[in-house]
């Protein structure tokens, strides 16, 4: 089975943010796959939501055996974990979180469905912290 090469972007704004990157870090790596290379941790601004929160972001790679909806469900699994109770989608707006775990990029595949994106446009190109870290790790 080959390796998956894998951008992934993470951010938490509540509960100890910084530890929750470094809790959420060692779970990809103990359930996901091995992490290749990771970007500063970042303190950021909330971005399309209003909050008294900064965010705390890392990019990283990982090399990975799933596909991308395994992958997925691997990553939103994490979240729920880790105590998030739902995503962006389900209130229709964001919100604060303990977690965030997104797909930025997967080898060079292009991929539309449902529930996943990728290449994931608006890190990717529209959102200037998020383009930032990612170039660390490309």
């Amino acid at each position: 089975m080959s390796s998956n090469s894998v951008v992934l972007l993470l951010g938490s704004n509540i509960d100890n943010p910084e530890n929750n990157i470094k809790t959420a870090l060692i779970q990809i790596e103990n359930k996901v796959g091995q992490i290749y290379q990771k970007s500063k941790l970042i303190i950021t601004e909330p971005v399309e939501f209003d909050s008294y929160n900064n965010f705390c972001n890392i990019a990283i790679q990982i090399k990975t055996q799933f596909s991308p909806i395994r992958l997925l469900d691997a990553l939103k699994q994490i979240e729920v974990e880790m105590g998030r109770v739902q995503d962006s989608s389900y209130f229709e707006e964001y919100r604060d979180r303990i977690i965030d775990i997104d797909i930025i990029l997967y080898n060079s595949l292009k991929f539309i469905s449902k529930r996943l994106i990728i290449p994931h446009s608006r890190n990717l190109l529209q959102r200037d912290f998020a383009k930032g870290i990612i170039s660390e790790v490309r």
